[in-house]
């Protein structure tokens, strides 16, 4: 589906409102005023004494390292290929590495590096899994030896690098999903330098197929020029050309399908979103350009949350990602379609809740010495206004307006400081780095240029609180204009503003944002709070709602929607199909570019590593985790073991996250200890009694059904369905629920209605949810990147065994290739015992032994109940497979098999003895699991 017709005027027209309303800063260089008003507020265009803009690691100041072509450009920090732009240390004027999906990147002073892992890694004693950048190739011109790279060009989710040492200069494309690296040169011939001497399996003069390190890559120059292969270099001449370019390809037979499209080159990348009728359409488009031919198609590799919510047409290519298996799509562009995540501004009253109760919370509060806590800095200040703006409806819901006031008050009179320039706080505009950065700073907000959309998300969200009741507060010619102007820091609908990047930390393509502005991390750039990211999405929805602007309000619902599907497969692997089995962990605290740890950037203390992805709790960028309940149990299980026991300091977050899939459960917990507890930074005893009583008495949020406006939810309990919806606007509305259930809602108001339904698939009494991707029969491959996998058209490889160093492991896992199939239902069959053939091959080493152990968890919830170790097999000396299987026999088992119900089944392999590595092989049927179960 394409955009709204009005999306392009739309974006003209809000920056030519901006700039009439003064919210456009001055262009660099010209005298300006020290504070740049804007409606009843301002902000600054120059630094606080003594304060910093962006740095380098040693405290440098640096500015953005772009060509002269891109030098007024607004440059997108906080992107996945930031490092490039972002020169955060001093001696590497390149990149670190950047991670596309499938490939890998890093600028050299030679070029390109190019890779593309398979293999995970398992790191920090077990709390990381990556996919690390390794160089198979370097793409360059002979005799390149360039100072730096910079930026030269941009799209939404493609960068084009720029190398030039005087007498070459090369630029290539590079881009999320793009299997291929399309190259510009002039000065000299064609150079890819490969890490390895490479094989060649195909030779047809300007094409070249060649493997490397177990990977396929094709070489493509201009029609009549010939690739010449000496040693680890191979060169072409461009016969009077400027282009060539490589491909990563899927097999070997793939070959002919990516030379249709080698000189098709990308040329920029564009997303198109729209939000209607409880659905969030979004289009992906690139734009190419024909170096040979009249061909102008394309392939590009679709991440798991988008081939799940797409119908176009796929091929039977994949690739292996950190977000795990990419589809191929062949064409220029594919389309998303995916249902609005609930947002409300606040749960619905319920005769449930103790008024008087309530009444004693949110006076607590109020009548403290410092409801702000002695919060200076953005995100401080930030999380305590999202805690008092929890409280307003709560007020109004008592009907008590000199409450819900003294509460408005005090949001506005935050904002109104914040948003004034010249005080103890101020934003600041960087006309360099075309940044607003509020003083005091936190967290390199300022240096870095990290983490503005967690710390402005909570900005945004008051106001929309405050614009609820106070429409005139929210003008653009009272305070509303600032408030726009922090959105445009860091969500920036436009594409034409000069002043600010176009979204700014949100990368459209890996569906969530980016928290560090220089990626400069050999990881790749990270995200750890995904739920302070949706904040800002669900404060969009709700400014938007409240003020009338439609444009923010779906840009909100876009935004909140995709980056829900995002946190539910990448960091709560929501489907049990992303994170590598020989990755124990069913969360992460923080996604990278190469994979995601169990950790966050200050503790190990599970509670937090859990619950950083839960706060804030709000009515807002809550309810969309409805739609994983069995991820959050499988988390808070595993929190729970990790923490030995349940959770002490972050509680109350926990109990809330909790209601989202067992409400009376959460809410006994919350009514063992009576209040008596210390509530998180950002919470308060009101919000949490209200929030666990109300979902209680409503039931879960029920993420099957959605309503026709943004600003509608679904409970369910039992069988009973709640549906509520709030109405912003000025006279009464009826909302359609999906189910076909009606609500009219009166002007300015909140309403509720009563229905029935089934239970959904995950629910307590529910069914088992499907497998999204399914895995049909008992018989499984092993593949690249530790699946098991029942599809046929995996791509041949193998693997390494670690060595046993000399040491007899026999029956214990020493450093184990793990292979794991997850979310396995199935019916044991009688008789039945498992089976396994494995392709293993030592070559010409002596004494080695290789052993597997293959595990059941019946129920998928991270305890296997039965394990079986086999006796090893001794490989012979001599280069070849040789076939391992069940019948060496049963050294060991453990447990009793029964029926799977979304269980786990995982094979490890490992070397018994020896001091030598082996391998096994992958992606065929000579290495298979058979499970006994129909």
């Amino acid at each position: 589906m394409s955009a709204p017709r009005s999306r392009p005027a739309a974006s003209l027209v809000l920056t030519a409102a901006l700039a009439a309303a003064g919210l456009v800063p001055a262009a660099a260089g010209t005298a300006s005023a020290a504070t740049v008003p804007v409606g009843a507020g301002g902000y600054s265009d120059t630094r606080p004494a003594g304060t910093s803009g962006p740095t380098t690691n040693t405290g440098a100041p640096v500015t953005p390292k772009v060509t002269a072509a891109a030098k007024d450009r607004p440059v997108p920090t906080n992107d996945w290929w930031s490092s490039l732009a972002f020169q955060r240390y001093g001696d590497n004027p390149y990149s670190t590495p950047m991670y596309g999906h499938p490939l890998t990147y890093q600028a050299v002073a030679g070029g390109l590096e190019i890779g593309y892992p398979t293999t995970p890694a398992i790191v920090g004693d077990g709390r990381q899994y990556e996919f690390p950048h390794k160089a198979d190739l370097t793409l360059g011109l002979t005799g390149l030896n360039s100072p730096d790279t910079k930026a030269d060009d941009w799209s939404d989710w493609t960068v084009t690098p720029l190398w030039s040492d005087g007498a070459r200069t090369l630029r290539t494309t590079i881009g999320h999903g793009l299997p291929y690296v399309y190259a510009k040169g002039t000065g000299g011939d064609a150079r890819v330098t490969t890490a390895a001497p490479p094989t060649v399996f195909a030779d047809q003069g300007n094409v070249l197929g060649i493997t490397v390190a177990g990977h396929h890559y094709a070489l493509f120059a201009p029609t009549g020029t010939d690739w010449n292969v000496s040693g680890t270099t191979l060169t072409a001449g461009l016969g009077g050309k400027d282009y060539f370019s490589v491909a990563v390809l899927p097999s070997t037979d793939a070959l002919a399908t990516y030379r249709r499209y080698a000189y098709s080159f990308v040329t920029g990348s564009r997303v198109a979103w729209s939000a209607a009728g409880g659905k969030v359409d979004a289009t992906y488009t690139l734009t190419t350009e024909a170096k040979e031919g009249t061909e102008t198609g394309t392939l590009q590799a679709l991440y798991r949350h988008q081939w799940l919510n797409s119908t176009d047409p796929l091929t039977a290519y994949t690739y292996v990602s950190p977000r795990g298996t990419m589809k191929v799509r062949e064409g220029r562009s594919f389309t998303t379609s995916r249902k609005q995540a609930a947002v409300l501004p606040g749960l619905p009253a319920t005769g449930a809740v103790d008024q008087a109760r309530l009444r004693t919370y949110l006076n607590e509060v109020v009548n403290s010495a410092d409801p702000f806590s002695g919060a200076t800095d953005t995100y401080w200040t930030g999380k305590a206004l999202g805690k008092l703006a929890q409280l307003v409806p709560l007020a109004e819901q008592l009907g008590d307006t000199a409450l819900r006031d003294r509460l408005l008050g005090l949001l506005k009179g935050r904002l109104q400081d914040w948003f004034t320039a010249g005080g103890a706080n101020e934003f600041s505009y960087d006309r360099t780095w075309k940044t607003l950065t509020g003083y005091p700073a936190s967290y390199g907000s300022d240096t870095e240029l990290n983490d503005h959309h967690f710390h402005y998300g909570y900005y945004v969200y008051a106001a929309a609180v405050v614009a609820q009741y106070d429409q005139a507060w929210a003008a653009d010619s009272a305070w509303g204009g600032m408030v726009r102007t922090l959105v445009r820091d860091v969500a920036n609908p436009s594409r034409t503003d000069t002043a600010f990047p176009f979204l700014r930390g949100f990368d459209v393509y890996a569906g969530h944002s980016w928290a560090s502005g220089h990626s400069g991390f050999a990881a790749g750039n990270n995200q750890e709070s995904s739920s302070e990211s949706t904040n800002l999405s669900a404060a969009l929805v709700l400014w938007g709602s409240a003020t009338g602007d439609t444009s923010l309000r779906d840009l909100g619902g876009y935004l909140l929607a995709t980056e829900s599907d995002a946190i539910g497969q990448y960091w709560f692997d929501a489907d049990q199909q992303v994170f590598p089995g020989s990755f124990t962990h069913d969360t992460v605290g923080m996604v990278w570019g190469s994979g995601g740890a169990y950790s966050t950037w200050w503790t190990a203390n599970p509670e937090e590593i859990h619950g950083i992805n839960t706060l804030p709790v709000t009515s807002g960028n809550a309810l969309h985790m409805g739609a994983y309940p069995g991820a959050i149990r499988r988390n808070l299980a595993e929190m729970e073991r990790e923490n030995g026991g349940p959770a002490v300091e972050w509680r109350d977050i926990l109990w809330e996250f909790e209601s989202l899939a067992e409400p009376a459960r959460a809410k006994a917990r919350f009514d063992a200890v009576g209040g008596n507890y210390t509530p998180e930074a950002g919470e308060t005893r009101a919000h949490t009694y209200h929030w666990l009583t109300t979902l209680d008495a409503l039931g879960a949020p029920d993420a099957s059904v959605t309503g026709s406006i943004p600003s509608s939810a679904v409970f369910l309990k039992g069988t009973e369905r709640t549906y509520a919806a709030h109405n912003f606007g000025s006279a009464p509305v009826t909302v359609t629920f999906s189910d076909g259930k009606s609500l009219s809602v009166p002007a300015r108001s909140t309403a509720t209605g009563k229905g029935t339904g089934t239970i959904p698939c995950g629910q307590p009494g529910g069914p088992v949810c499907p497998d999204p991707d399914p895995s049909t029969g008992d018989t499984f491959r092993l593949a690249s990147g530790g699946k098991l996998t029942t599809a046929t058209d995996t791509t041949a490889g193998s693997d390494t065994i670690a060595s046993a160093g000399g040491v007899n492991r026999d029956g214990t896992p020493y450093q184990p290739l793990v292979y794991e199939v997850r979310n396995v239902t199935g019916t044991l069959a009688p008789g039945a015992a498992t089976a396994f053939r494995l392709g293993v091959d030592a070559g010409t080493s002596v004494g080695l032994g290789q052993q597997v152990r293959v595990s059941y968890d019946l129920t998928g919830d991270g305890t296997f109940e039965r394990t079986e170790t086999y006796h090893y097999f001794a490989t012979d000396p001599v280069t070849g497979w040789e076939r391992y299987d069940q019948n060496r026999g049963l050294k060991s088992a453990t447990g009793t098999l029964g029926d799977l119900r979304g269980g786990t089944v995982r094979l490890e392999l490992w070397s018994a003895i020896g001091n030598g590595p082996s391998t096994v092989r992958t992606g065929t049927a000579d290495s298979v699991l058979v499970i006994p179960y129909d």
